[in-house]
């Protein structure tokens, strides 16, 4: 898994380090760097796709060389290791990217196993932010379809489980209608030669639902649901504001379907662990965390610029959790990661 990220010179994170966990959430205010973070693991996937321009922070003074870094800090069989990508622009306004690179804490150099663990981790990596018509989009079904970061392709995934695992199938119907009770089965149809588009089946009357005529949150419930179950799932998954379009109601089932993904052996999963990380601003979703205090990190902005920090780790914590919710406390500001007053 990955410990932590420390970026210099990045967009808006000047110098900081993201704590990371199995899970972690992060709130704060708009413009706090909680979407930046993650893009800069994407980008750190193929850093020479983007030029030092792209990357660096506004206002960094050009007159010396300037360097923009992603440091990240690995943890893997018991042993650190480092991988970094960095940004130099050199003189003569030339753009250079070096990395990524390895250096390791402890342990023998095993760089290739390492390097390769790595960027096979990054090259796994996917950010969700599900669309509503892209999950329901009747979709060209071959073999090897993956769900994208949009919901894209979620009919063919569920046709590719329902054929190479049926019981896995079951289950995730079966869920579904626990999350759903109006619902009882996914189905599909064929609107086209060599296409496949997904169906929902009420529970009463036994009606045959198109997605593209279910709601918002129903598709992304389905979505949310199907990644749970994958039987190999991405390496590490981000999820903008999870909470979007779901009912408060379902933040729960949302909540243990990210765990399910975190935590494999807890749910009778044989795959390897998922990280996921997760941005809201739902008070509701934050209220759920209260006695994982480890798996929350709070973005602030101020004057001095951003900073990351673990909730676990803030003074006088477990005073400030011991009655109100903790939404609550967080909505009053006295743990940071706020919008500022002007």
């Amino acid at each position: 898994m990955i410990k932590s990220v420390h970026f210099k010179n990045f967009k808006v994170l000047q110098n900081v380090v993201l704590p990371l966990s199995p899970f972690t959430l992060i709130v704060g205010p708009n413009g706090s760097g909680k979407t930046t973070a993650m893009q800069a693991l994407q980008m750190a996937r193929t850093p020479k796709h983007y030029a030092f321009s792209q990357v660096v922070t506004a206002g960094v003074q050009y007159d010396i060389d300037a360097v923009v870094e992603i440091k990240i800090d690995w943890h893997v069989d018991n042993t650190e290791f480092i991988g970094k990508v960095t940004w130099l622009r050199a003189p003569r306004s030339i753009d250079l990217v070096y990395g990524p690179t390895y250096s390791w804490v402890a342990g023998e150099d095993w760089s290739e196993k390492y390097a390769a663990f790595a960027n096979e981790q990054l090259k796994n990596f996917k950010i969700f932010a599900f669309d509503a018509k892209a999950i329901s989009a009747p979709v060209t079904l071959h073999s090897n379809l993956e769900l994208q970061p949009d919901g894209t392709n979620l009919a063919g995934v569920l046709d590719n489980i329902r054929d190479v695992d049926p019981e896995r199938f079951e289950e995730l119907n079966n869920e579904l209608g626990r999350w759903l009770p109006e619902f009882d089965r996914i189905l599909f149809e064929s609107p086209l030669e060599g296409k496949r588009a997904l169906m929902l089946r009420t529970r009463i009357g036994k009606h045959r639902i198109r997605a593209s005529e279910l709601s918002q949150g129903t598709l992304f419930a389905l979505a949310f649901l199907t990644l749970a179950y994958l039987p190999q799932p991405p390496s590490i998954v981000c999820f903008e504001e999870a909470e979007h379009g779901i009912h408060p109601r379902l933040l729960v089932e949302i909540r243990d379907a990210m765990y399910r993904l975190c935590y494999p052996k807890d749910y009778g999963e044989k795959r390897d662990p998922v990280q996921v990380i997760a941005t809201t601003h739902s008070p509701y979703l934050l209220d759920l965390y209260k006695d994982h205090p480890e798996e929350i990190v709070i973005a602030n902005k101020d004057a001095q610029g951003i900073q990351f920090e673990r909730l676990s780790e803030k003074p006088d914590i477990s005073e400030f959790l011991q009655d109100a919710p903790l939404s609550e406390v967080w909505y009053s500001g006295v743990l940071g990661g706020v919008p500022l007053k002007p």
